[in-house]
């Protein structure tokens, strides 16, 4: 089922969770999420939203509003929020808008609901120190051109620092890591 399907199917009872929005209001960069009354300032104002038909940050607030738990935080749209701030700054009410996201991202995270992409990224930084695999081609280019070589990383560190990190624990790389 596409993203703009399941977002507009109709909400049966057995869907909402009414504590939801209270918890969410007692985490750290959720506590305004009561305060929002749909304006749509959020979404007028998102440059992600302007090219996007799928994204607005208002519904997903709507959604943790309505205590939609398991519909908002299995979106695929949650994940497409550049924290550019700009509907935090816009919003009449001070509703920290990018905070509930990033919020609602990390209970998304702890249930291991993370797009696959994230899921491979962030394997790599903890294989190799870098964001994305660096072709061999692109490091041999490098010497051609008399480039300097690549900073070295320290992968081990970086594991290290991210230790009991739930998202970290979802790539399954942690464990392998301390195996070694």
């Amino acid at each position: 089922m596409t993203e703009t399907s399941t977002s507009r199917k109709p909400i049966k009872a057995s869907e909402i969770d009414p504590k939801f929005k209270y918890e969410l209001s007692r985490m750290p960069g959720g506590e305004k999420l009561l305060r929002c009354f749909q304006c749509g300032t959020c979404t007028s104002d998102c440059p992600v939203a302007r090219f996007s038909d799928a994204y607005r940050p208002r519904r997903i607030i709507r959604m943790a509003q309505l205590g939609l738990k398991e519909r908002v935080l299995n979106s695929e749209t949650l994940w497409l929020c550049a924290a550019c701030f700009t509907c935090t700054d816009r919003c009449p009410q001070g509703v920290e808008v990018a905070s509930v996201i990033r919020v609602l991202r990390n209970l998304a995270a702890e249930k291991g609901i993370v797009p696959q992409v994230f899921k491979d990224q962030a394997a790599c930084i903890l294989d190799s120190g870098y964001a994305y695999k660096i072709p061999e081609l692109r490091i041999k280019k490098r010497v051609t051109l008399g480039l300097p070589p690549l900073p070295t990383s320290n992968p081990e560190s970086i594991c290290k620092a991210l230790k009991g990190v739930k998202f970290i624990e979802t790539t399954g790389k942690e464990g392998e890591k301390s195996e070694q």
